[in-house]
């Protein structure tokens, strides 16, 4: 959330817009992955990316003239036709969800039911727009661990803002899209329409400072602990989205604290992580931590993890053209995990690990003339 809910803002002023490149920090992650799989050493992958970012652009550049952009005209019609829509309505849910506020003291349960369908009617059609107005095929591995209206923790790499596109397809196909609740940055709250709606969903909104984060974390667990309400608490694990910089930050901790780092991924921040778990085991139907692994590539295999931003992903038709998306789910029994803090965030790392080696996998299938499928990662 505290990426994909950004839409609004952007959606207002995409119009208005001119195409620009892929935003640099995807460009970035391209070049560190490329040169993640060039050596195990996490050393080495840095002296390499410069090379490999240089080589992802240009093969980019060149997948950009295979593909057949339509004219300006067309493109802003759509734009308006799709989006104009959507955020009038998303104006009105933003009304009846602040309706609904006097009302949950005395009808708690009754005013959360219907405020998730609220919610899930806005961030279906988004998802829609993305789908099928726009044609972007999301290939989804592992959907057969998913459990139909299964509450749990949820958690993701974060490449773009595009991947709550991907995290929602999980959650339609586990009838959990309107019980999904976001970890949202705190400026969102000030953004037109969206930040309104938001507060009025009881998004958590966080700072990155604990002391102020886990106040408004309880907020999020009180409704579960205290009314067992169905829901999809989704964080995006790494804190940020991926870029050249950040792994070199990333690498730069793991060496010097003797923590292991994945291919292709940050290094996970476990103090959230930890709190989510260790205070929803407690109820009786939070009983699953579902990890999430995201990808992307353009549609001929030749740059990795470079995504279209919110922007292109309502704009252009027929993304299927273009990019691959990818989405693998594992899932865990929350009662299988570690008890301790410190095990927690050891089975987090590792996880992340993990995660690492999955895209790894997924960037050499590219490499080797392959396509991705469901079934791309089967062990």
């Amino acid at each position: 959330m505290s990426r994909a809910k950004e839409t609004a803002v952007t959606a207002t002023t995409s119009c208005a817009s001119s195409d620009r490149p892929h935003s640099s920090s995807s460009s970035s992650s391209s070049s560190s992955s490329s040169s993640s799989s060039s050596s195990r050493s996490r050393h080495s992958h840095s002296h390499s990316s410069t090379n490999n970012n240089n080589n992802n652009n240009n093969n980019h550049n060149k997948n950009k003239h295979n593909y057949s952009r339509p004219p300006q005209l067309y493109i802003y019609t759509r734009c308006a036709f799709l989006l104009l829509p959507w955020l009038a309505k998303l104006l009105v849910a933003d009304i009846l969800l602040s309706a609904l506020l006097p009302l949950f003291t005395l009808l708690p349960d009754l005013c959360h039911a219907i405020a998730s369908r609220i919610a899930e009617s806005i961030w279906r059609e988004i998802q829609q727009i993305f789908t099928h107005s726009n044609h972007a095929h999301i290939i989804v591995s592992g959907a057969e661990t998913l459990r139909q209206g299964e509450s749990a923790v949820v958690v993701s790499n974060h490449v773009e803002w595009t991947d709550f596109y991907m995290i929602q397809e999980l959650a339609l196909r586990a009838g959990m899209l309107g019980r999904c609740r976001w970890f949202a940055k705190q400026q969102l709250k000030w953004v037109p329409f969206l930040g309104w709606g938001l507060w009025a969903m009881g998004m958590p909104m966080v700072s990155r400072r604990w002391a102020e984060d886990r106040r408004e974390m309880a907020k999020v667990f009180r409704g579960a602990l205290e009314r067992a309400w169905p829901i999809w608490l989704i964080a995006y694990s790494e804190a940020t989205r991926y870029s050249a910089p950040k792994r070199l930050e990333a690498e730069h901790f793991s060496a010097t604290s003797g923590k292991r780092l994945g291919l292709h991924v940050l290094y996970p921040r476990t103090r959230g992580f930890i709190a989510c778990v260790q205070t929803l085991r407690q109820t009786h139907h939070v009983t699953a931590v579902y990890d999430i692994t995201i990808a992307y590539a353009d549609k001929n295999g030749q740059v990795f993890q470079q995504p279209p931003g919110f922007r292109d992903s309502v704009l252009l038709p027929r993304l299927h053209e273009r990019w691959r998306f990818f989405v693998h789910v594992d899932r865990f029994a929350i009662a299988d995990l570690p008890l301790s803090g410190e095990g927690l965030a050891q089975w987090l790392e590792e996880r992340w690990v993990v995660k690492g080696e999955r895209l790894e996998r997924l960037r050499r299938l590219l490499e080797e003339g392959r396509e991705w499928t469901a079934k791309s990662l089967a062990l």
